[in-house]
């Protein structure tokens, strides 16, 4: 039964305690889950992966067990005294709705809930939000919990968040009626809104939108105990790079330059507002596997030549983040748009 069994969260927090004794006198920093929302949204909420199961009720029945899983591990940490700390990676979707009219509003705050604040809330605050529980009852939606399980949810709660963003997500009123017979999804509150003339990455058909940054930073800050967090994944998947290969056999990626550059910016100027905001990481540091779609979108700063045996090359990139890292002077110029 995979997440939906209790038995699996005891196994997960045995397992933690036999990492713990083993590494915890070299590793300071733990993460429980890395992106603990999406395996469910794909199989029981999205039915995109086998066994093709549209089921809110499993699909909130994995969260739960995460979170609740989550704390678990927490407790353990502080009851055996370990220095250090425990947190999670999550990767919220910065919502934004298609107008300020109330509908629109309605429908990102809907959608929000559902995708963002299921994990944030109870992790960072201890508790669900008391309108989760009033829509996931109002839907019909059942999932195994207990008084107990909420308690240690509330007494064990994270110590900092890993957070990873790529870009953002627009949502608008739904314009027409959901079918009486289809199962109730989280969609039956909102539809995707695109915006019109977006910057677009179009190998993932992502926006561009440098800003989401700062403005989840401003978010953890006011509404989140302004956290100690950092910047988990942030970076741009590129297909077919060879194409910018220039004479010397190097790619001419700037279009990664710029994406860093922007995504940076909107990192430090978050700081400078007082934003608990330790680190800005990059997905990634060479190309890498996707199970996927292979090798088909390109992130990293080094090359892997598929080609040529896996030889690894610098990109352009590669070059002008070393020097970043040895000036730290950041210069870029960003259209009054994104400002």
């Amino acid at each position: 039964g995979g997440w939906a069994s209790k038995h699996v969260v005891e196994l997960f927090t045995r397992y933690a305690e036999k990492v713990f004794a083993r590494y915890h006198h070299v590793v300071k920093r733990w993460f429980t889950f890395n992106e603990p929302i999406v395996v469910q949204t794909r199989v029981y909420l999205d039915a995109l992966r086998w066994p093709y199961e549209q089921n809110t009720h499993t699909w909130m029945q994995w969260n739960h067990h995460k979170v609740l899983a989550t704390a678990k591990v927490v407790k353990l940490f502080r009851e055996k005294g370990y220095s250090g700390s425990v947190g999670c990676i999550l990767n919220p979707e910065v919502t934004y709705p298609r107008s300020r009219a109330a509908h629109d509003i309605k429908a990102a705050e809907i959608y929000d809930l559902f995708y963002n604040r299921v994990f944030l809330d109870p992790l960072v605050h201890g508790r669900y939000p008391q309108e989760l529980f009033t829509l996931l009852e109002k839907h019909q939606v059942r999932w195994e919990y207990s008084d107990d399980e909420l308690a240690l949810i509330a007494e064990n709660t994270v110590d900092e968040l890993g957070i990873n963003l790529y870009y953002p997500h627009r949502v608008k009123a739904p314009s027409r009626a959901w079918h009486p017979e289809t199962p109730f999804h989280p969609a039956y509150y909102y539809e995707p809104f695109d915006l019109p003339g977006r910057r677009m990455n179009p190998s993932r058909g992502w926006e561009i939108a440098p800003r989401i940054i700062y403005d989840m930073a401003m978010r953890i800050k006011n509404d989140y105990r302004n956290i100690d967090w950092f910047v988990a994944e942030s970076g741009m998947g590129v297909e077919n790079e060879g194409q910018y290969r220039n004479r010397d056999g190097i790619i001419e990626d700037s279009y990664r330059i710029n994406f860093i550059s922007e995504h940076l910016y909107y990192t430090l100027l978050a700081r400078e507002e007082g934003a608990n905001c330790h680190g800005y990481m990059l997905w990634a540091f060479t190309d890498n596997v996707s199970p996927m779609n292979a090798f088909k979108n390109r992130y990293g700063l080094i090359e892997i030549d598929l080609a040529d045996n896996r030889a690894r090359r610098p990109k352009k990139s590669a070059s002008w983040f070393r020097q970043l890292r040895d000036k730290r002077v950041l210069t870029l110029t960003i259209d009054d748009e994104w400002k």
